[in-house]
């Protein structure tokens, strides 16, 4: 098991985008998991834990700058470190 001191902790609101004001790199030096309605999920682009959603991209859909639609599913969310 790894030392969970030099970890920084788990945001509450968390961006894959760099652009993001969500966006923290430090959390992304370690692989994290997360929890949706007790199924673990691959494709998060953003979570929100006390607000209870994700959002996930709508398959290969893009939007006008290039960047995938995401969609807002709302429900349990549970994240930790792996």
């Amino acid at each position: 098991m790894t030392d969970t001191s030099t970890r920084p902790a788990l945001p509450d609101h968390l961006s894959v985008d760099p652009r993001s004001p969500h966006h923290v790199a430090a959390v992304f030096e370690h692989d994290i998991g997360i929890l949706f309605n007790d199924k673990e999920r691959f494709d998060v682009e953003e979570y929100c834990v006390s607000e209870g959603w994700i959002k996930v991209p709508a398959g290969k859909t893009r939007d006008r700058k290039g960047q995938p639609l995401l969609l807002t599913l709302k429900g349990r969310v549970e994240v930790f470190y792996k």
